[in-house]
């Protein structure tokens, strides 16, 4: 593969991958002025956040039989078109329930740009380098939440918080177009893959029941639960908690997205004298210990603003070194039915992260004591669950493409 090619790929499925962050992070900042406009509450629109995890999370379950059937470019079509028309239909909503159930259906539709982005990573680039790809697509989806935010703030005070989703339906379109001229068929459809429930769901259960992948998919995902838990909380954390307005606040999430994507950086390095595994553990270790002193902190009201950034700023940078990791570990030893296999995975991580953003809405009003509680016990109880799956494994680790594990049709 040319340096060319190699880059136009990562950009693309960067950009696939990147649209999920912007549809969630991009509105943020108008969460006050999108309460007011539908004579609601903020944590009445956080709810807003948790159905379009909810939607993402059923929509990975969707797209992963269909990308494994119809090949990668069709499912995508049309899971891009469901987008762009339920962003135009977000820019005209006035009624807070109708636009918790729109937000469902662009989940569904944009998550078919998620699922294929993984599933062409599994595609196109050897098992040994899916870790340093998935760093690189880091750095690209990292820019959406420096970006989304942001901009979403001066889009927000100058123009409305409709506006911005006018500018997530010409992100789809582009997109789309981008990925059907110019992304290669990476896949050949498989007509004997079944889209009857019981082989879909047989597939499902013969996938999760390897070691590899559900100690690395259910520790990576509770432990990612945590970046959820910030989103979700950080609209009320940062401008009704902390009372910065939506361009500082912008500002603020755009600066805390530089230890997710440094640390995803640093982890490319650090992948050249360790293995993913050995990295794994060291980044649930720190992200534990991260945890316990930012608890113990908030709970005797040692941190205001400056410390609390510090604290969340630390702790992301963990996640950002232990989710390309666990990503790479939990697809490892699939090839045939790839697509299933990231769609269960997206499944899980987003099934938690819509829990965790769920609780930030019921116990999250005025104070972060609640958001911390969330964060760790989310992140101990992924640093248990990855120790109990490690005993499991023993020799499933995946080192070659010639030592996949074919699991299913």
């Amino acid at each position: 593969m040319t340096k060319g090619k190699y880059i136009k790929l990562i950009l693309i499925l960067g950009s696939l991958t990147a649209l999920g962050p912007f549809s969630i992070d991009m509105y943020l900042p108008g969460f006050a002025g999108i309460a007011k406009d539908l004579n609601t509450s903020v944590a009445n629109v956080s709810l807003t956040l948790s159905s379009y995890f909810i939607g993402i999370s059923a929509g990975q379950l969707l797209y992963g039989p269909l990308l494994d059937r119809f090949g990668r470019k069709k499912p995508l079509f049309w899971g891009l078109l469901v987008y762009i028309l339920a962003s135009l239909e977000c820019a005209f909503v006035t009624d807070i329930d109708v636009f918790i159930g729109l937000r469902f259906i662009q989940a569904v539709g944009s998550c078919a740009a998620a699922v294929a982005s993984v599933s062409m990573v599994r595609d196109l680039f050897p098992v040994k380098d899916i870790p340093k790809v998935f760093s690189l697509l880091m750095l690209v989806v990292g820019l959406s939440p420096m970006l989304a935010p942001t901009i979403g703030g001066y889009i927000t005070e100058d123009y409305g918080w409709h506006t911005v989703f006018f500018i997530l339906m010409f992100m789809g379109i582009i997109i789309l177009l981008a990925s059907q001229m110019l992304l290669p068929n990476s896949y050949e459809p498989n007509l004997s893959i079944s889209l009857k429930p019981k082989p879909i769901i047989t597939n499902f259960i013969s996938i999760i029941k390897v070691p590899q992948f559900y100690t690395y998919a259910f520790s990576g995902s509770i432990a990612f639960s945590g970046l959820f838990t910030y989103v979700a909380a950080s609209p009320i954390l940062f401008m009704d908690i902390f009372k910065v307005d939506p361009k500082s606040y912008g500002w603020i999430f755009a600066f805390m997205s530089l230890s997710f994507i440094g640390a995803s950086q640093l982890n490319s390095l650090l992948l050249r004298k360790f293995s993913s595994e050995k990295m794994i553990y060291g980044a649930f270790l720190s992200q534990s210990i991260i945890a316990i002193v930012f608890l113990v902190l908030t709970m005797n009201d040692m941190l205001g603003l400056y410390g609390t950034i510090a604290m969340l700023f630390l702790f992301l940078a963990c996640l950002g070194i232990s989710n390309p990791n666990t990503a790479g570990l939990t697809l490892a030893p699939f090839s045939r039915n790839a697509g299933s296999a990231s769609a269960l995975m997206g499944a899980i991580q987003l099934g938690f992260g819509a829990f965790a953003s769920f609780l930030v809405g019921v116990f999250v009003k005025d104070s972060m004591t609640p958001i911390v509680v969330i964060i760790a016990v989310t992140t101990i109880a992924a640093f248990i669950v990855l120790n109990i799956g490690k005993i499991k494994i023993k020799n499933t680790i995946v080192n070659s493409p010639n030592d996949e594990i074919q699991i299913g049709h």
